[in-house]
């Protein structure tokens, strides 16, 4: 029997969850899908946990508000509207959202440079590559000598694994310049980091 008839149907193999677009995840979440949930989750969880640690400096606040988006998520996935960016996009301008909304009701906490420090050079972005491996009493340094703008685009790329285009939309800020800032963010700290092994060379 020819296996294509309708007697003996060809069976297509899905993809595995993982490799499944954003889109298709977001509809499993809204859906109720276990699978295709715990998939958004672990695709986007620390996405939106770094935007909120970039807005709050605060890493408890910031759990706490990237558990609040993922359930906004859940909640308004249905209102998703593709046309107006990418579910990554849309996800981080919730947590954006969601942090700003709690640094107006609590005092502001100064980031743990330490535990900032941890955070990017464990991460997978190109941003964590650049300064991994850099000893983390240079990084802070580092990082404090960074203007406010470039530090917190360098952390939405580096802890959040935001693309310059997402850190653009999530700042408010022309494409070009998220570039510019996330560019001269490495440029600095790699300078600042290669003068202070020549100081100790």
């Amino acid at each position: 029997m020819n296996p294509a008839t309708p007697d003996c149907p060809v069976r297509r193999i899905a993809p595995p969850v993982a490799d499944l677009p954003d889109e298709t995840l977001l509809a499993g979440l809204c859906a109720g899908d276990g699978k295709l949930t715990a998939a958004f989750v672990q695709r986007f969880q620390a996405k939106v946990y770094g935007v909120a640690m970039a807005v709050t400096a605060d890493p408890g606040v910031a759990e706490d508000i990237a558990q609040q988006a993922l359930e906004r998520a859940w909640q308004h996935g249905r209102t998703y509207d593709p046309r107006r960016g990418t579910v990554a996009a849309w996800l981080a301008a919730i947590a954006r959202n969601l942090a700003i909304d709690a640094n107006r009701i609590r005092r502001p906490v100064l980031l743990d440079a330490a535990d900032l420090v941890a955070r990017v050079v464990a991460g997978d972005s190109p941003e964590a590559r650049a300064v991994a491996g850099e000893t983390a009493s240079e990084l802070i340094a580092a990082l404090r000598e960074l203007p406010p703008e470039q530090a917190r685009a360098v952390v939405l790329a580096g802890i959040g694994g935001l693309t310059a285009s997402e850190v653009a939309q999530n700042e408010g800020i022309p494409l070009g310049t998220a570039k510019t800032r996330i560019r001269t963010a490495l440029h600095r700290l790699r300078a600042a980091l290669v003068d202070a092994g020549a100081d100790h060379g």
